[in-house]
């Protein structure tokens, strides 16, 4: 009965192993393909190319582990969680690193990734041939393993985006389970060598095998290390993993302020992780840039011009428009959490309610309580005309359909990042100009931030196309803006004519009716193109943007 608590006290925690390594393996990759798109863009390619780059580096784990000797399973187990408590723990901090300084960043990526991978790769095998030596029925060894192994895949997965990611970053995220591959390590070379290890070499060998083992050991070198040596250098790097992981969760915030310093050649004043993105504040010269994944929003410096541009060719004429029929305007801006249009938008004494639709909570409320940024918008995220919502643009108007919110706005403003992935392309997308159709009065204006003309032709020609194709008539513009260069616009309408504005009747600083005239004419190397339009099935907007912005 002891024998049999034992046995059961052993397979316990050792199943509890293979639920820990799951997630931590599972993490590692999540991690990777989280970073990659952070830096580089493209979720689906990244998160494609990663996960299928680690499946293969996890099948090359799993062929080398037969080559482990049976006396050594549980001496490698150990070490290799060692390894990939360290290498996975340390390598988001690394990546950072390495994007900012080194030129080979994906090289060192792809590398990291099948290292990770190919360990990871082990461990289950050598967990099964630990639990085998225990006498237990193949198809239950299996699986009880492989319950356990997808439940920790799916904690892991439920986990990273939800907590771990947001409140901890990716690179504190990736050290703390580092810290739990090597507590693995840690407790089964404390509880389980080197009695495990006599269990799983012992019935491999018969007792021939094994007295010709022993003889052939003591004749090759009577110092070999005792269990109790080899034990104890095992515990002794356990711990050295320990209290590397330890130092790297303490600097981890550091380390990556240093590659963001690198990367963003300003100094970073305020940086934070939400649920969606990396939100990162530069100051150089007394201008602040915002920086939302590593792609510039904008920069006090020039802002005004390109919120001035979106905000005011279409307001002016609705403002016009205003009469005693219909003495004020209802205005739904999708994207906008800086709360820079709003801004524009309550310089209209007609504007009788602004509501604002941005994803990230934690986006709108630094610029309603930041002090310098509140001042930027005027403290326009707390005035009383402004409604700010939380949630996604696309399931916002979907959800608002059947509701008394539908069809009610005279403007609609979309000031949203650009298309570079699939998750922002879908809000670019025909079926998405289809909802925006459905919440626009008759006689409404819509206009959209549409990147550049210029820089990103396709881009820029394929959301008008898309546009057209959602039954809008279209009015492109561009202006100058010098953090960004010439950018783009378009307005859309079903029912009213857009007319350029000939002037202003609100206080700004860029807007003259000689800069608006120009607004409104394309240069020769500006015209439109052939392109095709975005449908959410079929995202082209995401390989036009990367294609323009790499050929820049």
């Amino acid at each position: 009965m002891k024998l049999s608590f034992k046995r059961l006290q052993t397979d316990s925690l050792l199943v509890l192993s293979v639920f820990i390594v799951a997630s931590c393996g599972l993490a590692y990759e999540l991690i990777a393909g989280a970073l990659a798109s952070y830096v580089l863009g493209d979720s689906v390619l990244q998160f494609s190319t990663i996960i299928g780059t680690y499946l293969f580096a996890m099948g090359i784990g799993s062929h080398l582990s037969q080559y482990v000797p049976e006396d050594k399973v549980l001496q490698r187990f150990i070490e290799i969680e060692v390894l990939v408590g360290l290498i996975g723990g340390l390598s988001a901090i690394f990546l950072f690193l390495a994007f900012a300084w080194l030129p080979t960043f994906k090289t060192i990526l792809y590398a990291l990734v099948i290292c990770i991978g190919t360990l990871v790769g082990m461990e289950i095998p050598l967990v099964m041939r630990i639990l085998n030596s225990q006498q237990q029925a193949f198809h239950q060894l299996v699986s009880k393993v492989l319950t356990f192994d997808y439940l920790g895949a799916l904690v892991v997965s439920l986990l990273f985006p939800l907590v771990l990611a947001p409140m901890l970053g990716l690179a504190r995220s990736a050290v703390l389970f580092g810290i739990l591959n090597v507590l693995v390590a840690g407790w089964t070379a404390w509880h389980f060598y080197p009695k495990v290890a006599i269990n799983v070499a012992k019935p491999n060998m018969t007792k021939l095998n094994m007295a010709e083992q022993n003889v052939q050991r003591l004749s090759k070198n009577e110092q070999q290390p005792t269990p109790a040596k080899i034990r104890a250098g095992l515990i002794s790097r356990v711990l050295v993993a320990l209290l590397i992981l330890l130092a790297g969760l303490l600097f981890a915030d550091r380390l990556v302020g240093l590659s963001e310093q690198k990367i963003f050649r300003a100094p970073v004043v305020f940086a934070t992780n939400s649920p969606y993105q990396r939100l990162v504040v530069t100051e150089k010269s007394g201008h602040l840039q915002l920086f939302l994944n590593g792609n510039l929003q904008f920069s006090t410096r020039d802002e005004y011009r390109y919120h001035e541009a979106l905000v005011h060719p279409i307001m002016q004429q609705l403002h016009q428009s205003v009469s005693a029929a219909k003495p004020a305007l209802d205005v739904l801006i999708l994207g906008g959490g800086d709360g820079m249009a709003a801004r524009e938008l309550l310089k209209y004494d007609t504007v009788k309610k602004i509501t604002l639709v941005d994803l990230d909570p934690k986006m709108t409320e630094f610029f309603a309580n930041a002090p310098r940024f509140k001042q930027l918008n005027n403290n326009a995220l707390n005035n009383p005309k402004v409604k700010v919502i939380n949630a996604d643009a696309y399931k916002w108007l979907e959800g608002n359909l059947d509701s008394e919110a539908a069809a009610q706005f005279d403007a609609i403003i979309i000031d949203l990042p650009d298309p570079s992935q699939y998750s922002l392309a879908k809000l670019y997308s025909e079926s998405m100009y289809h909802l925006v159709a459905q919440h626009l009065n008759a006689e409404g204006l819509v206009v959209v931030q549409s990147t550049s003309p210029y820089y990103a032709p396709r881009s820029f020609w394929s959301i008008n196309k898309t546009l057209q194709l959602a039954g809008f008539k279209t009015t492109p513009y561009h202006t100058y803006v010098p953090s960004f260069g010439e950018w783009g616009f378009i307005v859309a309408s079903v029912g009213k004519k857009f007319v350029p504005p000939t002037k202003y009747e609100v206080p700004v600083r860029y807007l003259t009716p000689e800069v608006s005239r120009e607004m409104f004419v394309f240069a020769p190397d500006m015209q439109p193109i052939e392109v095709e339009p975005n449908t959410l099935d079929r995202q082209i907007l995401v390989h036009y943007y990367l294609q323009d912005w790499s050929d820049e």
